[in-house]
């Protein structure tokens, strides 16, 4: 079978166009979602451009657009690490059986890259970037050439990485790295804020330094060859065009490399092989050994393994953990933070307490089993109690000591450990009373957290818990209030570190020991709440 280059091209574009139109007819929310983004993403795209092309003009429109350009590079290549699935054609190890070589598949699967929402995206922010900086005809013509080297780099990034990363992605990790991406998201959302804040304070001038250096680095280069060519420096502006040609070329080799080996070398499914990074993958650590024995140490380490192996707990820790930090620290560099906002992080790790069962999904029948009475039940969730203390007591002291440290404001830091202590100890004993009161199943496939028809369930839950948790720590904070706003109270204000971490300690006792009761006498009703996902 003898397949040309020019016969490869349209079937793989037209193969595209089916998984997308076999895709939307899967289910019509499917359908809705897909034309509700796309117009979503249009209607962005339309006032991106109109936003560039009003740059045009003023002194700093190539140190917007051009580091504009190098975001938009960075967007293309971690896109296929934490969107594996979002296009069917990023795996080329579907097509192994097919008799194609490298150079021909490269150049189909690069021009079915150019199909879809992203890539018309990208198409108007770079259009919007040349309008802004060319001025002449010569400078159109660099900058009609850059668009389209700009977007040809972009996609062979991307596909560059997903083709390195196939196996990766195709594993348990890779997974969990599409489960993150909402947290990349939320960092990115994070990180933007603050470019913007510095951006309104400082003016588009400190932009200057960065294009200088991006404007020599594909694919912004292209871009900046537009506005060199404005500039009449044409040496220049060919130079940075050839730059990113030299790129894209390179991108395409390392792609044909990896696509030849993967569709040659055998894998894991083939090869029945088990290495020694495997065998120690099976096992957690030396951390057991620290563990005390008992049920305690073995429901600790069952726990402890479910935020390292499961995908979803994971997400959820990794989650709590990153916007825990980025609060109180981003608003201390901004400088308009408060040291109380360090409390964040206890609220934000408190929140994993719920839905204890949940995690479990079917295969809580087996710690129900073991349950024969209110003393196993205050133990199970005694022990679920201290594994998420093993993290979470560190890091909240941790992300309380730096925002201090980033504020300057030393003497505050007994009582805002205090607090945080005891808003921990509030989240513990709510969390382990609506584990037990509010179960719900967590879906294993998919990005949904809750089963279907059991959200406003978990809503109530999480809600509710995070209201009584609140109202648990008054006494505390009512007490750092006074001390505070009465006179020679600041004296006494170390006090609250001791006193928070004691009512913490005890009110989680005392959650623990109210939510037993009833975990021993609904096991039956919990099984069926955390199987339906």
């Amino acid at each position: 079978m003898s397949t040309t280059t020019a016969s490869i091209t349209p079937v793989v574009v037209r193969l595209k166009l089916s998984l997308l139109r076999n895709g939307l007819r899967q289910s019509s929310g499917r359908r809705a979602a897909y034309i509700a983004s796309a117009v979503a993403v249009l209607l962005f795209s339309a006032l991106q451009l109109i936003g560039l092309i009003a740059l045009r003009g003023h002194e700093h429109a190539a140190s917007v657009v051009v580091p504009l350009v190098g975001v938009l590079a960075v967007g293309w290549a971690v896109m296929p690490l934490f969107f594996p699935s979002g296009d069917e054609t990023l795996d080329p190890t579907r097509l192994v059986m097919l008799p194609l070589r490298p150079r021909p598949l490269v150049r189909a699967l690069l021009a079915a890259s150019l199909v879809g929402i992203g890539p018309l995206f990208t198409l108007c922010m770079l259009a919007g970037s040349v309008i802004s900086v060319a001025h002449g005809g010569v400078a159109y013509v660099v900058g009609v050439v850059g668009v389209v080297l700009a977007l040809l780099v972009c996609v062979a990034l991307a596909r560059a990485v997903a083709a390195a990363n196939i196996r990766l992605l195709s594993s348990r990790k890779g997974r969990d790295l599409a489960v993150l991406s909402g947290l990349v998201v939320a960092i990115g959302a994070q990180v933007v804020n603050f470019g913007a804040q510095r951006l309104s304070s400082g003016g588009l001038g400190q932009l200057d330094a960065p294009a200088e250096v991006l404007k020599w680095v594909p694919p912004a280069s292209a871009i900046g060859a537009a506005d060199s060519a404005s500039e009449g420096s044409y040496g220049v502006a060919v130079l940075q065009l050839a730059l990113s040609a030299l790129a894209l070329a390179g991108l395409l080799a390392v792609w044909s490399r990896h696509l030849t080996r993967l569709m040659t070398a055998p894998d894991g499914s083939t090869l029945q092989a088990i290495d020694a990074k495997g065998a120690r993958e099976r096992t957690l650590t030396g951390l057991s050994r620290l563990l005390p024995g008992g049920r305690t140490g073995t429901v600790m380490e069952r726990s402890l393994r479910y935020v390292w192996r499961d995908p979803k707990t994971k997400a959820a820790w990794v989650t709590s953990l990153a916007i825990g930090l980025i609060v109180p620290v981003f608003n201390a560099v901004q400088g308009s933070g408060s040291i109380y906002f360090a409390c964040f992080a206890a609220g934000m790790l408190g929140v994993q307490m719920y839905n204890q069962f949940g995690q479990d999904t079917s295969a809580f029948w087996m710690v129900a089993m073991t349950i024969s009475s209110t003393r196993d039940a205050y133990v199970e969730l005694r022990a679920r109690a201290l594994a998420l203390l093993v993290i979470t007591l560190p890091y909240a002291t941790l992300v309380t000591v730096l925002t201090t440290a980033l504020l300057g404001d030393w003497p505050k830091l007994p009582e805002v450990l205090g607090l945080s202590f005891a808003l921990l100890g509030a989240m513990l004993a709510t969390g382990a009373w609506t584990s037990a009161r509010f179960p719900y199943s967590i879906p294993q496939e998919g990005y949904k957290n809750v089963a279907p028809g059991q959200s406003g369930l978990a809503f109530m839950a999480i809600l509710g818990g995070m209201v009584g948790g609140a109202l648990l720590c008054a006494p505390v904070i009512v007490g750092t209030i006074w001390l505070n706003v009465s006179d020679g109270g600041d004296e006494w204000t170390w006090l609250l570190l001791p006193v928070g971490a004691v009512y913490g300690t005890a009110i989680t006792v005392a959650g623990l020991r109210m939510a037993a009761p009833r975990t021993a006498r609904q096991l039956p009703e919990i099984l069926t709440a955390v199987s339906k996902g």
